[in-house]
């Protein structure tokens, strides 16, 4: 092999190397371009929704009772200033109630 083939088949090397090298890069900026970063951050998401709806089916299916004590206690948290008011109020009318009291103001 004369000097000039050799020089050739490492100008070719190197020109191969360059052409896998600038392909590689292209696919990496493809695969960091926002839209397709966004796209796989909303495949992901949506599968593990998806994943934790399936599981949390699974366990209500197991467990109901468990189920309907946890969403009834977690009611009754969101829900406790206005039945507090509520039986506030009930039992405000029940200890004042006074029969000589009328119901309306007409007497």
């Amino acid at each position: 092999m004369s000097r000039e083939e050799a020089y050739q088949a490492a100008a070719n090397r190197a020109e191969e190397r360059k052409a896998t090298f600038l392909s590689t890069m292209q696919t990496a900026r493809e695969r960091v371009a926002p839209a397709r970063l966004k796209q796989d951050a909303k495949v992901k998401v949506s599968q593990t929704v998806l994943d934790g709806a399936a599981y949390a089916a699974a366990k209500v299916q197991q467990r109901p009772a468990a189920t309907a004590a946890a969403l009834g206690a977690f009611a009754l948290y969101v829900m406790r200033r206005p039945l507090g008011t509520f039986f506030r109020r009930i039992y405000v009318r029940i200890s004042n109630h006074t029969d000589e009291t009328s119901e309306t103001d007409h007497g």
